[in-house]
């Protein structure tokens, strides 16, 4: 589907639907396939039909996918708005309570500002049905060349620069974050197992012919989060109906 045209902000001015036509060659791109085939294999498990809001969903290529698939999926990005994107603001979701049930927070959150991620949760947890499912990667500011670096060098391997990421935390401090927004993490699975000098010397700058030294280390990502790039978390809202307004 080609998207209705709309405003691009942001890297879709620039860059286009960049997610749409994905460049083998971009550094992030063996982390992208890996983290999009762990979110399938989770959503997979939501009964069809289900409503689902994809928050930061970019040009809207998973929403396009879940449609496809039989879920009734709508995405909501500040930057990009299309066919089946409303253009919104997390902090405010455009959409009434108890709305979804399961939201998807793909690589967003870092996005925010430390104060605004509360209000960010806050309102997905609002737009959820009780019990509903957050979906929600993260990169993890603890990963293990991170770790490495702090110890030798005293700075730490961030996933983005800090004007682009200025939320980025570790894991466990997500994990905080979201139990204090009235969420049950149920599930964690990491992507992306950052081996000191084969991450950074190697796959980062050959991400396309080493695809495969990336994906080597994947079963064991998949297990160890805390010390994975980017961590996905399935979380299920646990607060009560009557608080919500």
């Amino acid at each position: 589907m080609t998207s209705a045209r709309g405003h691009r902000g942001w890297l879709y001015e620039s860059c286009g639907d960049y997610h749409r036509c994905l460049d083998p060659n971009w550094s992030y791109t063996p982390t992208y396939l890996r983290k999009m085939a762990a979110v399938r294999s989770y959503l997979g498990a939501l009964p069809t039909g289900a409503k689902i809001l994809d928050v930061g969903s970019g040009e809207g290529v998973l929403v396009e996918e879940l449609r496809r698939g039989g879920w009734d999926a709508i995405g909501l990005d500040l930057n990009y708005e299309g066919d089946w994107v409303r253009r919104g603001d997390v902090r405010a979701i455009p959409f009434p309570s108890s709305s979804f049930d399961a939201v998807t927070c793909l690589d967003t959150l870092e996005h925010l500002e430390f104060v605004d991620q509360p209000k960010a949760l806050a309102e997905v947890n609002r737009v959820l049905r009780p019990g509903g499912v957050l979906l929600l990667s993260v990169p993890n500011l603890a990963h293990l060349n991170s770790r490495l670096r702090l110890l030798l060098r005293g700075r730490l391997d961030r996933s983005d620069s800090e004007a682009e990421h200025p939320g980025e935390r570790p894991l466990s401090e997500y994990r905080r974050l979201l139990e204090a927004g009235g969420f049950t993490v149920d599930a964690a699975t990491g992507v992306t197992l950052t081996v000191p000098l084969l991450y950074r010397r190697l796959v980062c700058r050959h991400p396309a012919s080493l695809r495969w030294l990336h994906d080597l280390f994947e079963p064991l990502a998949s297990r160890l989060p805390s010390l994975s790039l980017l961590a996905i978390l399935r979380c299920r809202s646990c607060t009560d109906v009557a608080t919500r307004t």
